[in-house]
């Protein structure tokens, strides 16, 4: 029986018996760092996060890769698999197998399979009023790779993002589902402001974001208004009539707020008594808003 399926993105659940569901879900992408291990490891840390967004655990893998066939050195290839193989392996998720295609765009992730237990899953529709809106990344990881790829980003600031593309969101999964967090999601493709537009939405709550209190990634707003990659331009053109007071924010970090995101953090909601213990265990997650009853529109702006 389909138990939920998180809309926007790319899972969803199958309840096996009434303590197990299925988690299915599927990402690749186009390479957002030069080092092929590295951006085979983001692939990796990417397409698990779904999973551990709904409080699951991956166990299986098959790859998905499309190399040229021409002008593109093998052992390129042998890196971007051997670097998302480490890391799935370092997650406890086996690799089964895979497909690769001839395409003269590189393009690299996996389908993934998790399990999680349905009675404590997290969603993006189980939201209250007055619980504490945290963030576990930075933000800008999409704004930085396109300047990286116009040969206009810092060494610093490349290092920056791709540390945070490198990290996967277990441990902000376990720390969620310990702290007692009905309400979820990953920060992707959607950008923070399409992303916490739909836990509002779902959950029937307008989410108040304290925009100063936002983390961002090193160099972020300093590229933001000449490095701006198309999904951004099509999420604000989605999701900013659904927001209240961006007027009131500066055009740099509004981009940021729908800059798409590869391998972003978690976007939780926390009971108010719980966030203390919750930061203490992850140390780059930041409050940064609140949940307040529903209004016109699902996302307010303040600061």
């Amino acid at each position: 029986m389909l138990v939920d399926h998180r809309t926007g993105d790319d899972a969803g659940v199958y309840r096996l018996d009434e303590r197990t569901a299925l988690v299915q879900t599927v990402d690749f992408f186009t390479p957002v760092v030069d080092d092929p291990e590295t951006f085979g490891r983001i692939a990796a840390a990417n397409a698990l996060s779904d999973v551990y967004a709904m409080g699951g655990r991956p166990i299986t893998a098959l790859s998905i890769a499309a190399f040229p066939e021409r002008d593109f050195p093998w052992e390129w290839a042998a890196a971007i698999v051997r670097g998302g193989a480490l890391l799935l392996r370092e997650e406890g998720c086996a690799l089964l197998g895979g497909h690769t295609v001839r395409d003269p765009e590189i393009k690299f992730g996996y389908a993934v399979s998790g399990l999680v237990d349905p009675r404590r899953m997290l969603t993006n529709a189980l939201g209250r009023a007055g619980e504490q809106l945290v963030l576990t990344k930075p933000l800008g990881s999409g704004i930085v790779a396109t300047a990286l790829k116009a040969g206009e980003a810092r060494a610093e600031v490349v290092a920056a993002a791709s540390a945070a593309m490198l990290e996967t969101n277990r441990a902000a999964s376990a720390a969620a589902l310990h702290h007692g967090v009905r309400a979820a999601t990953d920060v992707t493709g959607f950008g923070l402001l399409g992303h916490a537009a739909a836990i509002a939405r779902h959950s029937g709550v307008c989410l108040e974001i304290e925009a100063r209190a936002l983390p961002l990634l090193p160099g972020a707003l300093e590229l933001a208004p000449r490095f701006q990659p198309g999904g951004l331009r099509a999420n604000r053109q989605a999701f900013a009539p659904q927001v209240e007071g961006l007027a009131g924010v500066g055009e740099e970090l509004q981009a940021v707020l729908f800059d798409p995101q590869t391998s972003g953090g978690l976007l939780l909601l926390v009971p108010e008594a719980q966030t203390a213990g919750l930061l203490a265990e992850l140390q780059q997650a930041r409050v940064v808003g609140r949940a307040r009853p529903a209004a016109a529109l699902p996302l307010r702006l303040v600061g």
